[in-house]
């Protein structure tokens, strides 16, 4: 297994060109590491073990990522589930090692020989996670999205600047040369300025099944650390890991599972704004005859400055029977960012410039994006030696920015109510793009057999956000306001950073 080392590192980020995309960095510690110290990490969670249907196994995917960077090394692992955590040990050891193991994250923090945490739980525990860590000392790379919420994501932020730590969140884009070039590209002016970006996932999934009754609790799992600041209620779907992301209580849907990589990207291409102004959302959970909540089908627009976002994910096929989930302009995953004088279409590896009549100008990207993760994760660690928050190429602050864009069509989405396409046509018109993403979607929905006057699409209100003072404003305020935090289950309470 080739590991990456510090020349090689400083090359690569040299050529993928920090200074795009940096944000305000943490206040450093009082102590620089050395530069060729070892750097101790702590995985936790690990992630269900062949979850039909599913990926999976994040936790497993940052060990084989972090064992290919030079003087990182996995020194302990953390799940509540037994049968997990043996399996990932086994794993470990196979490069040479031997990882502490541990059941609950308390005990890991209390370890004086881990410097770094590797957070991948399910999203409900991210924030939680991150600001115990960065009290007990700890570095952290926590994955996407940063937080579950609007205000535990300012919570980390705040955390980390409290306590000096560096934290980098996995939106591994941010790390791509191809997508810098792209924007500096794209910044140049040379296809004028941006009228709109969008966001295009198109991931066909299936349904997560039905059940009848509460699902056994598997007897190698500690179900209260699972739940930790959720409630801790009977487990109402067939599969206790993976499935959590279609479930409000633990997860924040498509949109905070794939589409974030993608807000993201397109908020780097825009310059890292503040959070949008306003914010509509419209979609349902179509044809799944199962236990999930959120949203298979969704379409948000996100108004701000310098230009809007549209965001449109599907997990259904493209029509009925298929075997792929379609295109839109040639793109079934990835980002389209719309200038005067032509458009970029790409994804995390890079893409392509094209002219408005469709012609060929530029392409960008020669790094794949196995190599883009090693790259990521290598950038966490030469973060952590040099105790400069600013070398991180996905800081704190852009993870809580990029997050909450996805609550905010979220909070609109869930206060929404089912409503003809009539009404939804009368919502989006003045957007002549968004009207379209609406007249696509019911195409969409019509070509799976979707009847919608039996069931129709959910369509949210439109939604005012103040970005400096971080709060809904206007008629809606409280409602919407209330679903930008949680009740939390003690003892497992995110603190307050002030």
């Amino acid at each position: 297994m080739h590991k990456i080392t510090r020349r090689e590192f400083v090359k690569s980020s040299a050529a993928a060109g920090m200074a795009l995309g940096l944000s305000r960095a943490a206040r450093p510690a009082a102590k620089a590491a050395s530069p060729n110290a070892e750097v101790r990490l702590a995985i936790v969670g690990l992630g269900g073990i062949d979850v039909p249907g599913s990926v999976g196994g994040r936790g497993r995917q940052l060990i084989e990522a972090f064992g290919k960077v030079l003087g990182a090394r996995i020194a302990a692992l953390c799940d509540v589930d037994q049968t997990i955590l043996d399996h990932g040990v086994a794993l470990v050891k196979q490069s040479g090692d031997a990882p502490a193991a541990y059941r609950d994250i308390r005990k890991l923090l209390e370890a004086k020989d881990i410097d770094a945490v590797v957070v991948a739980l399910p999203n409900h525990w991210h924030a939680l996670a991150t600001v115990w860590a960065c009290q007990a000392g700890k570095d952290v790379y926590v994955e996407k999205p940063m937080a579950y919420s609007i205000w535990e994501g300012r919570q980390i932020v705040a955390a980390a600047q409290k306590y000096g730590r560096i934290v980098q969140v996995g939106m591994q884009g941010r790390s791509s040369p191809g997508l810098r070039e792209a924007f500096e590209f794209i910044r140049s002016g040379q296809i004028g300025k941006i009228r709109y970006v969008h966001v295009i996932v198109y991931r066909q999934r299936d349904g997560i099944g039905k059940v009848t009754a509460p699902t056994p609790i598997p007897p190698t799992v500690d179900y209260d650390l699972w739940c930790g600041p959720a409630p801790m209620g009977p487990l109402k779907r067939k599969e206790l890991h993976y499935d959590w992301h279609w479930f409000w209580a633990t997860g924040n849907g498509e949109i905070g599972n794939n589409g974030v990589h993608y807000i993201d990207m397109c908020r780097w291409a825009l310059g890292n704004p503040k959070m949008p102004r306003r914010v509509i959302s419209f979609g349902g959970r179509f044809l799944y005859d199962d236990d999930g909540e959120t949203p298979n089908t969704h379409v948000a627009f996100l108004e701000g400055d310098p230009a809007p976002m549209i965001c449109e994910l599907r997990g259904l096929p493209e029509k009925k029977g298929a075997k792929a989930a379609g295109k839109h302009r040639n793109l079934s995953t990835g980002i389209l960012i719309q200038c005067e004088g032509g458009y970029f279409a790409g994804t995390h590896p890079g893409g392509k410039v094209f002219d408005n009549q469709n012609k060929e100008m530029k392409e960008f990207g020669s790094v794949g994006a196995g190599e883009i993760v090693i790259m990521h994760v290598a950038n966490f660690i030469e973060a952590v030696r040099s105790r400069k928050a600013d070398q991180l190429h996905a800081p704190a602050i852009e993870g809580h920015l990029s997050a909450a864009s996805c609550h905010l069509a979220n909070i609109s989405y869930r206060l929404g109510a089912a409503a003809p396409h009539e009404a939804i046509r009368d919502a989006v018109r003045a957007n002549s793009e968004l009207a379209d993403a609406a007249e696509r979607c019911r195409e969409h929905l019509a070509a799976n057999g979707a009847d919608l006057s039996a069931s129709p699409l959910v369509l949210g209100p439109w939604l005012a956000f103040d970005p400096d003072a971080g709060r809904f404003v206007g008629e809606t305020a409280n409602a919407a306001n209330a679903l930008t935090t949680r009740e939390y289950r003690p003892p497992f309470v995110v603190p307050e950073m002030g």
